[in-house]
């Protein structure tokens, strides 16, 4: 077997292997029948291989070693914050006392992640510059989703049906979702010539029929939206709401506050910005702030401080939209968080950002002139650029992340956002160094002469992986999640 090659376990199963013999069971065996109705029973005992403990490591060990992540790789995702966090924080969260919590504990066994619940609360509002934050989301987009649905129960006490929300063209896609999914319609918003909300464009959609502007700050083209003040204004003035996506919070921690500036409120992505890798899938939290106006809606249980000390869950709210979120929350995520928060302190949060946006502006700075930028100007956590012409390539931008990958570099976000053509979103996070950034920009501007001079090299990428360029188009359509030993090979 080459070291690239990792075969099946039915391929090196051979009959007889198998674990050392495991002590008998010494407590009565119920018959299958009672534990298991017939249409649940399989007709036939599974296929399994025979295999020694030795086999099952090494296989597992040898699929382990290609995975791709923040710990063993450059990972500029834009918009997605793929920063290398600290292993404190997941040591931390390990504890038992952390870990080994049961959900449904008496308040008086829990006093201590009782109290960090609260104090992350404090944390998140001191730090955004809202009234009040509730931990339930479990991720970026059940916190959109949670903000409007306080936004139509807001609406509501009001007497008021609005029916439509504001977002702009250069949104996340999970603002649309999570507007529809909250039973309102959608509204395209443009970008002026310069990246940012059209203010004349907004003036003229916020009707009063429109209850809320979904606005990301910093955009996705990483740049701050500097008349946010102006189009809150808009907005307010006609009677709506302005939520804020907070994916890109990172950029500004400590330097400005969104509800500083208007927003009524914004989700949080503690799995981004403070601290957990979140590849894969998960695991997230997307907890939200609120103004004042819309703290009696947020959802329950929230942490309460007693008169006594003693801490405990608050579900006494009547206007609350109820429980959006099993129990408080995804706690291991949370205590990471308050974690991090508590390493830093407000003087580290900040440099975090300085950092972040410095490592965007370098990265903007070596490229520009070999790639083209959406917006050539200071930018703030990632920078926006187009992928070049590659001869008989109609994805380019696909093309240039595939051979990234020959480079040992995982390609950035490609073709988001949508009003950039073939875009590239690069986003370095604080947490990469001067000499990480440097490879990669070397890297992206040898790609960038092969575009012109050698175009099948990208075309034909990657070809220094164990396997080379899916039909994405088909694996997005016709997913296999699972082995089929049925299946055509």
């Amino acid at each position: 077997m080459k070291p690239h090659e990792v075969p099946l376990l039915f391929d090196v199963s051979s009959e007889g292997r198998c674990y050392p013999v495991v002590p008998d069971v010494d407590v009565p065996e119920k018959p299958v029948d009672d534990l298991l109705p017939p249409e649940c029973r399989r007709k036939s005992p599974p296929r399994l291989p025979d295999l020694g403990a030795v086999e099952v490591t090494r296989h597992f060990i040898r699929l382990s070693r290609r995975n791709v992540g923040v710990d063993n790789v450059f990972y500029p995702l834009g918009s997605c914050t793929m920063k290398f966090n600290p292993k404190a924080t997941e040591k931390i969260a390990a504890m038992s006392g952390f870990a080994m919590l049961h959900p449904g504990q008496d308040y008086s066994s829990v006093q201590g992640i009782l109290e960090l619940l609260y104090e992350c609360e404090h944390f998140l509002c001191e730090i955004s510059g809202f009234d009040a934050v509730s931990l339930a989301p479990a991720a970026g987009a059940h916190g959109e989703m949670t903000s409007l649905m306080i936004i139509r129960a807001a609406l509501r006490e009001r007497g008021e049906g609005r029916k439509k929300v504001l977002i702009p063209d250069s949104a996340h896609g999970t603002n649309p979702a999570s507007c529809t999914i909250a039973g309102f319609e959608t509204i395209s918003l443009k970008s002026g010539p310069d990246g940012l909300i059209d203010l004349e464009d907004l003036k003229a959609k916020m009707t009063e029929d429109v209850g809320a502007l979904m606005a990301t700050n910093p955009n996705t083209l990483g740049l701050f939206e500097t008349d946010i003040c102006e189009a809150a204004k808009i907005v307010h003035d006609k009677g709506g709401y302005v939520y804020m996506d907070g994916a890109n919070l990172n950029a500004i921690l400590g330097i400005a506050r969104p509800g500083d500036f208007g927003m009524d409120v914004m989700h949080f992505n503690l799995h981004k910005t403070f601290s957990t890798p979140h590849g894969g899938g998960g695991p997230g939290s997307g907890p939200i702030g609120v103004t004042k106006e819309l703290e009696p809606f947020l959802p329950v249980p929230r942490p309460v401080k007693n008169e006594d000390g003693e801490y405990s869950m608050d579900w006494k709210s009547p206007k609350t939209i109820g429980q959006t979120r099993t129990f408080a929350g995804n706690i291991s995520v949370i205590v990471k968080a308050w974690a991090y928060i508590r390493m830093l302190g407000a003087a580290g949060l900040k440099r975090a950002a300085e950092h972040a946006v410095l490592n965007a502006n370098y990265l903007r700075r070596r490229l520009s002139g070999t790639y083209r930028i959406a917006q050539d100007r200071m930018c703030m956590h990632e920078c926006v650029f187009s992928a070049p012409e590659i001869e008989g390539s109609k994805a380019p931008g696909q093309d240039v992340a595939k051979r990234l990958l020959d480079y040992g570099f995982h390609p950035p976000t490609v073709y988001f956002p949508l009003i950039v053509p073939h875009a590239l979103m690069i986003e370095p996070t604080e947490t990469e160094s001067k000499a990480t950034l440097d490879e990669f920009a070397d890297a992206l501007l040898e790609i960038a002469r092969e575009a012109a001079e050698e175009p099948e090299k990208l075309r034909e990428a990657p070809v220094n992986t164990p396997v080379r360029r899916l039909d994405e188009i088909a694996a997005a359509r016709k997913p296999i999640l699972r082995w089929n030993p049925d299946a055509p090979e």
